[in-house]
């Protein structure tokens, strides 16, 4: 497995999950950027998860570690199965190898026709529920700042990238080749990509290492940016630093990086309850556990 001295040769390039930007990696920007260049991939339109990879591709450096988030996850994997050679390393955050089911597709189809009708404000309330955050009072803060932004890019984007994961590929033959180190971040109060399902991703690779975070959910980044930053410093710099950093010692992030368009107009309302149906993964013996058991590397 190669040691993070080798990561830090290479830059950084971060891709942001759906519909969001690049101010979810800002507190990482901020930090890894003394270390390693670091540049944001933006997700292009299209209409496939392979496409935006080939177009990045172009435009990147000649080898450098991707780390990508959600979505952005199935963009660094399609990078690493079309050019495995330029890839030093890839890190993956709240993300899958697998393709998208049939009944989760048809269900993206309701939520686009009422994106495209100027409702996407609540369509990402239930793209991405409060339900798949850790619970705390930080929930609604982060459920604006993803909703400002998802306004921002507009309704052309959602759509775009709804097709990309309804048409996403099986990427488990690509991680199962890979011999670069990899990385799995994973909140373990994450509905969407559960736990579990976290884990196979780690242990198809064959240099892999995964990270649990306990007070996060499906948003590690938004939830615990210190946390995920302490992750990444030591994953890519480790002890090669000249004044190495303890995660106590990370700069404080601004309590909030951005505040909440929404969070400006009405008061927090009451977070929704969870999904009974939901698989999700909260006693001691299915996730707190699984801590110290999947920390290490593999």
């Amino acid at each position: 497995m190669n040691e993070p001295a080798q990561l830090l040769a290479h830059p950084l390039v971060v891709v942001p999950g759906f519909m969001s930007d690049g101010r979810v990696w800002e507190p990482q920007i901020r930090f890894l950027s003394r270390h390693v260049p670091v540049t944001v991939a933006p997700v292009l339109n299209a209409d496939r998860v392979e496409d935006v990879a080939a177009s990045l591709l172009v435009h990147m450096p000649e080898k450098f570690t991707v780390i990508g988030a959600g979505l952005g996850g199935s963009i660094a994997m399609a990078m690493l199965e079309t050019a495995p050679e330029r890839i030093a390393g890839i890190g993956l955050i709240g993300s899958t190898p697998l393709p998208e089911t049939p009944a989760k597709a048809a269900e993206r189809e309701p939520w686009i026709i009422r994106a495209r009708a100027g409702r996407l404000r609540g369509v990402m309330e239930e793209v991405i529920p409060a339900a798949a955050l850790a619970p705390g009072p930080l929930r609604h803060q982060v459920m604006g700042q993803l909703a400002d932004m998802a306004e921002d890019l507009g309704p052309d984007v959602f759509v775009s990238q709804s097709r990309m994961l309804q048409r996403r590929a099986d990427q488990q033959a690509t991680l199962m080749r890979a011999e670069q180190p990899g990385l799995v971040v994973c909140g373990v109060h994450d509905q969407i990509i559960p736990v579990k399902r976290q884990l196979f991703t780690a242990e198809l690779m064959r240099n892999a290492r995964i990270e649990m975070i306990e007070d996060a959910g499906h948003l590690p980044l938004m939830e615990q940016p210190d946390r995920v930053s302490a992750i990444l410093h030591n994953w890519i710099v480790g002890d090669h630093a000249q004044h190495p950093v303890s995660e106590d010692l990370l700069d404080p992030v601004p309590e909030p990086v951005w505040v909440s368009r929404r969070s400006r107009r009405r008061p927090a309302t009451p977070t929704p309850a969870p999904d009974p149906c939901a698989e999700v993964f909260t006693s001691e013996e299915d996730v707190l556990h699984l801590t110290s058991d999947y920390r290490a590397s593999a």
